[in-house]
């Protein structure tokens, strides 16, 4: 079994994208105008089964040949008609696309409603901890103005944008240990001026053990998380310690009230 299955949320997040790619593939059955390209379509969905199943899943192999009307016995799937004993090969490749996309599509709902929870660290990945808020301000904002967002939002941490992409992050420990005791005027110093760069981040479906050896080795305290090289999210040293908590069977919010 592909260790993502075994996931908790991520499970969830896998049946709602298939069923996305159905829904984008509708115009292509149709043969509605669509400004889409079946070649691009191909590719997102071949690297979307793929990153769910493994690369060298039945099911990517499947799709491989569905692409060419080849794929009826690889993921035991029924033969589709002729009409007048003719094969329209490119008919036959869509709704081959199709069949795999609902294999696919089925074999995980089946896997969410029988899945068993893992035990133990080994078994969670950083998607399941982490927080989805992404909060940022602008490299030239107030050390003034970062703070204010720090608090505002609840957070120990912004990422810092230039308008364009993400280019750092700034902590309240950033602003305690690189502005404040350093004399800086918070009102006119610059939120660049603090920051740590570059931004260090790891992949949702990483192990979330492997995150806490980055933050080891990096001497960090917050994670930039990705999916798929792009930025969705941030795990930070108390999202760890929910997870022990949680891991550990105790009860957070009541242990903090305490």
């Amino acid at each position: 079994m592909n260790e993502r299955w075994s996931r908790g949320l991520l499970i969830d997040r896998d049946v709602e994208r298939l069923k996305q790619q159905l829904i984008r593939f509708q115009p292509f059955l149709s043969r509605k105008a669509t400004s889409a390209s079946l070649e691009d379509f191909d590719r997102v969905t071949q690297r979307l089964i793929g990153r769910i199943f493994g690369s060298s899943s039945d099911f990517v192999e499947a799709y491989e040949y569905a692409k060419i009307g080849e794929a009826g016995s690889l993921v035991n799937m029924p033969e589709e008609a002729q009409e007048h004993g003719a094969r329209d090969t490119y008919r036959e490749s869509l709704q081959q696309r199709r069949q795999v996309l609902e294999s696919c599509l089925s074999k995980l709902t089946v896997l969410r409603s029988s899945r068993v929870q893992p035990t133990g660290i080994a078994g969670v990945r950083v998607a399941d901890y982490m927080s989805h808020d992404v909060r940022s301000v602008h490299k030239d904002a107030t050390l003034q103005e970062a703070a204010r967002l720090l608090s505002k939002w609840k957070v120990g941490s912004l990422l810092v944008d230039d308008d364009r992409r993400y280019i750092g992050i700034i902590t309240d420990t950033d602003l305690s240990r690189k502005g404040t005791a350093k004399g800086l005027d918070p009102s006119t110093s610059t939120v660049k001026t603090c920051m740590s760069k570059p931004v260090i981040s790891i992949e949702d479906d990483e192990p979330l053990a492997s995150a806490i050896a980055l933050m080891k080795q990096k001497s960090i305290r917050h994670l930039a998380v990705t999916e798929d090289g792009t930025i969705i999210g941030v795990l930070s040293v108390s999202d760890l310690l929910r997870a022990y908590s949680e891991l550990a069977g105790l009860d957070v919010e009541r242990a903090e009230e305490e």
